[in-house]
């Protein structure tokens, strides 16, 4: 039913390269969309402790009838669940409300100042060895604390905010430098792109709109996976048919121009960005 998708190889897992992001989705909307991204064909769902929605997520897998195997399931621990203690019994509640032993990434969603690092990635690698996720990762880490993470274990996964008018082009390179996967969340600049005459006139040449473009941008460049949300199934289906084509050098030079350093995710417990 569906092209075959961009898959990363990394640490012997393949990641499909475009996923499902689930941040304000929720009830029945939350597991329709995910029922029907699977249906469409993807294979990589997105979903966090804080979104709420890990249930609903979980129904919509099942739901989905995709056997679990085939699926890449993330979850991220929130800030108030990474002391050492409280580790376990939130990630197990997670598995509870999701409906699987296991997630295929589990991810520090923000770092927390209060809390040693070490100390939480220690449990997080327990529940690896226990076969409770098959990867540890983090989130919304900039390169100084993504290389603190990094002496402590394999770090297979930093999640943060990427699009063309944020490109992150310093922390892309490190993450590609160690082989640490890169998944861009709020890969549209939260619909933003979608009116950007650059990606609109690049996208006329094939057939895409500019919001097409900008998720191809993605898939064009190694070691990066991209999750954007998406609740309705046209959407969903319009966000999953870029594979059908590939941008070119002047393409990728003329986005890359777009990179102004705008922000869109800056919460006051934010670190000290790059």
């Amino acid at each position: 039913m569906s092209p075959q998708q961009t898959v990363r190889i990394l640490q012997n897992s393949r990641v499909p390269a475009l996923g499902l992001g689930t941040w304000q989705l929720s009830g029945r909307a939350a597991e329709d969309s995910v029922a029907a991204a699977l249906d469409i064909g993807y294979r990589h769902i997105d979903t966090a402790q804080i979104y709420e929605n890990e249930a609903e997520v979980g129904r919509g897998l099942r739901a989905g009838g995709t056997p679990r195997e085939s699926i890449f399931l993330t979850t991220k621990v929130w800030m108030s669940q990474v002391a050492p203690d409280r580790v376990r019994p939130s990630v197990e509640e997670s598995l509870r409300k999701l409906q699987t032993e296991y997630v295929d990434l589990l991810l520090i969603h923000w770092p927390v100042k209060d809390v040693p690092l070490e100390a939480t990635l220690a449990e997080l690698f327990r529940l690896q060895h226990e076969g409770k996720t098959r990867h540890v990762g983090v989130s919304n880490f900039p390169i100084a604390l993504l290389e603190a993470a990094l002496k402590h274990g394999p770090i297979f996964n930093n999640q943060v905010e990427r699009h063309p008018y944020l490109a992150q082009t310093r922390l892309t390179h490190f993450c590609q430098a160690h082989g640490v996967l890169l998944t861009a969340y709020s890969p549209l600049a939260r619909g933003k792109v979608s009116d950007d005459p650059v990606l609109t006139e690049i996208g006329a040449q094939y057939g895409k709109t500019a919001a097409q473009v900008a998720l191809r941008w993605f898939l064009e460049q190694d070691g990066v996976a991209v999750i954007p949300k998406a609740a309705k199934r046209a959407h969903l289906e319009a966000n999953f048919n870029i594979f059908d084509f590939s941008l070119s050098a002047e393409d990728m030079t003329r986005i890359a121009a777009l990179d102004r350093g705008q922000r869109l995710i800056h919460p006051g417990w934010a670190p000290a960005w790059d």
